[in-house]
């Protein structure tokens, strides 16, 4: 059957954003801050809250020079085929508890894209997971990140940022890229999923902002039990031999209660890690 191609929206996409969010009474999502280009909207964020703006402003941009994700690493993207946005949480919390959010900020990015790919959310089973701590892989191949980073006063997080960049509809990656990275435009190319719909970024978006408004106060007040079985089912990496500089080498067993990462090493033995790089070691390696 033919494919669907799906083309790059005219500016202004992004405009409908709040209109959505209020429509489905979310309390992110405004007031809503989009520029044609920014250092990083997660920066834009931070020196909003500083300036004192509210509990659910977002930023959005087409372009940020300064992009980044984890480890400091650089986004790639393209203008008006990625969704690079970060909203601001006013949620007063321990410390402790910021780590587990990206999970649960992965989930609901998951959750938007398994919806933009046209997927049965009934269904169970899915192509798009959450790679522990905070991707999100279609297909074994990134289509999206999370970055959160926090704010502390004295013993308290004051307020927390997430951050998110999501591969839209880039076909074209360099080449150090082209093995690693999709986006939900080519994932429904090669699958044949999703057609005779058109992808729309402001309503994915808004799909990533009901998660977030649904789960993450309380994530961030009481942990993560509540939303264990659903990552446990879209977990990228369970059963999987996995390395990283914090284990070494094993194979992965899922994710706690805590949102740590539980690796089975070759003496039988269960650690429980709760921050680091971790990747899938390749057969035969």
């Amino acid at each position: 059957r033919p494919r669907l191609r799906v083309v790059t929206p005219p500016p202004g996409d992004l405009a409908r954003v709040t209109e959505l969010a209020r429509a489905r009474g979310l309390r992110l999502g405004a007031p809503l801050h989009v520029s044609a280009e920014t250092a990083s909207t997660n920066d834009d964020a931070k020196a909003g809250a500083r300036a004192g703006a509210p509990h659910g402003a977002t930023w959005v941009a087409e372009v940020q020079r300064a992009g980044r994700g984890r480890q400091g690493r650089s986004w790639f993207g393209v203008a008006g085929e990625s969704l690079l946005f970060s909203v601001l949480l006013r949620v007063p919390c321990s410390p402790a508890r910021v780590p587990v959010l990206a999970l649960a900020c992965g989930l609901a990015v998951r959750d938007a894209v398994a919806a933009a790919l046209g997927e049965d959310p009934a269904a169970g089973q899915s192509v798009a997971k959450v790679k522990w701590p905070n991707d999100v892989l279609v297909f074994d191949k990134k289509v999206a990140g999370v970055l959160v980073e926090s704010a502390v006063l004295g013993s308290r997080v004051e307020h927390v940022v997430v951050g998110c960049g999501i591969n839209v509809y880039t076909r074209e990656w360099p080449d150090e890229l082209r093995p690693l990275a999709t986006s939900v435009a080519a994932a429904r190319d090669a699958a044949g999923l999703g057609a005779g719909a058109s992808l729309d970024r402001a309503a994915i978006l808004v799909d990533v902002l009901a998660g977030l408004d649904r789960d993450a106060e309380r994530v961030l007040h009481r942990g993560i039990e509540h939303l264990h079985a659903r990552l446990s089912l879209h977990d990228a990496l369970r059963g999987r031999e996995v390395s990283g500089d914090a284990i070494g080498r094993g194979v992965a067993r899922g994710i706690d209660a805590e949102g740590r990462l539980r690796v089975e090493l070759a003496d039988g033995t269960v650690r429980a890690v709760a921050a680091g790089e971790v990747r899938v070691t390749p057969s035969g390696a």
